[in-house]
């Protein structure tokens, strides 16, 4: 394997943060609904029916305060670890805040391109932030010693937004030593047929930290809910940062149903159908190779990384043409020729890229 870039600096005081806050939602968020959305990685048509009405059964209850302790146990009991190593949180996001403000950690690193909430997150908090930029000519895949070894906090995707990139279990495993936090995001492994290469129900692995959204595969992002499952003295150090009651009743409610059998079977099926579907994006886009479109792979989350020539005005040509797509470059480690592409069905995938087709022509 060829080496990374040395870690880089990362943003002193915030300076990077208008880019690291930018999101998929911002491509759809004025005008979306007259856009095919492509930018947004949360699977369509949900969430499901049934999951809607335990959600609005739930309203019945709102007089009361949330109790969170039934969602909790269900969330062990998923991935077989005492309760204590469970915490629920407002979306993976809060969780990232909790971590960058309760942790005590003198030198910081997240490993890009990634999800950028992390470092900024941190950035916030007031820590300086050092980067490792993994290449595309590695195929954008991790190489453990290029961590520094004093790290005392590592951040790192599971599948990895934006690349797709499924890390094996035992790379990631080889990040963590006493004295580290090693943060493994798991947002998108639901939607990873058998969930292979997960560290979720790990305990052997010193200072594990997993972050686990259900707000993708089942279309609740504006409910906000997710999980953390780690050490219990980092589970209570990170529940003394939270404010009371902070996940709400409707969440904890859909948190419990997501992980039920009846859930978890259902999330299955949805990450089988998903794979098919990217293999056929990624099929119909490696049409276009001509044209100097290139696929980061092998994908394997519910979105592909996409190098297209002139990315920029290519998006606003798409938008021309109704597609939104997320914009590559506020990825650190990506440059201006880098979109990413949500999987959807094939039809839309067949609109995607026939428009680009007819976008890159000569």
């Amino acid at each position: 394997m060829g080496r990374a870039q040395a870690p880089d600096a990362g943003p002193v005081g915030g300076a990077d943060l208008p880019g690291l806050r930018h999101h998929g939602d911002a491509e759809v968020r004025d005008d979306g609904e007259k856009l095919t959305d492509l930018a947004v990685n949360v699977r369509t048509g949900t969430p499901p029916d049934w999951l809607r009405e335990r959600i609005g059964a739930s309203l019945e209850g709102l007089a009361a305060y949330p109790d969170g302790r039934r969602a909790r146990a269900a969330v062990a009991r998923l991935h077989g670890v005492p309760v204590e190593r469970v915490l629920l949180t407002a979306g993976a996001a809060e969780a990232f805040v909790l971590l960058a403000r309760a942790l005590r950690v003198r030198r910081p690193v997240v490993v890009h391109p990634q999800f950028t909430e992390p470092e900024a997150a941190l950035a916030d908090a007031g820590h300086v932030v050092e980067r490792v930029l993994l290449r595309e000519a590695d195929g954008f895949r991790l190489d453990p010693a290029l961590v520094p070894p004093d790290a005392d906090l590592v951040v790192v995707g599971n599948p990895t937004n934006p690349t797709s990139v499924l890390h094996p279990a035992g790379v990631l495993a080889r990040l963590a030593r006493p004295g580290r936090v090693l943060v493994v995001d798991e947002a998108f492994m639901d939607a990873v047929p058998g969930e292979r290469e997960s560290l979720a129900g790990r305990t052997d692995v010193p200072g594990l930290v997993v972050l686990r959204s259900l707000t993708k595969t089942w279309g609740l992002a504006g409910l906000r809910i997710g999980y953390v499952v780690a050490a219990p003295e980092i589970v209570a150090e990170l529940a003394r940062a939270q404010p009371l009651w902070p996940v709400s009743s409707p969440a904890l409610v859909a948190a419990q149903a997501c992980v039920s059998e009846h859930g978890v079977r259902e999330a299955a099926a949805a990450a089988r159908g998903a794979a098919a579907d990217r293999e056929y994006l990624v099929g119909r886009l490696r049409e276009l190779t001509s044209a100097g479109v290139s696929v980061v792979g092998p994908a394997e989350g519910p979105f592909v990384l996409v190098r297209v020539p002139g990315a920029a005005a290519v998006r606003e040509a798409l938008r021309g043409v109704g597609i939104a797509v997320r914009r590559g470059d506020t990825f650190p480690g990506l440059g201006e020729d880098w979109i990413r592409v949500a999987v959807r069905e094939r039809g839309t995938s067949d609109a995607l890229v026939s428009a680009l087709g007819r976008i890159l022509a000569p």
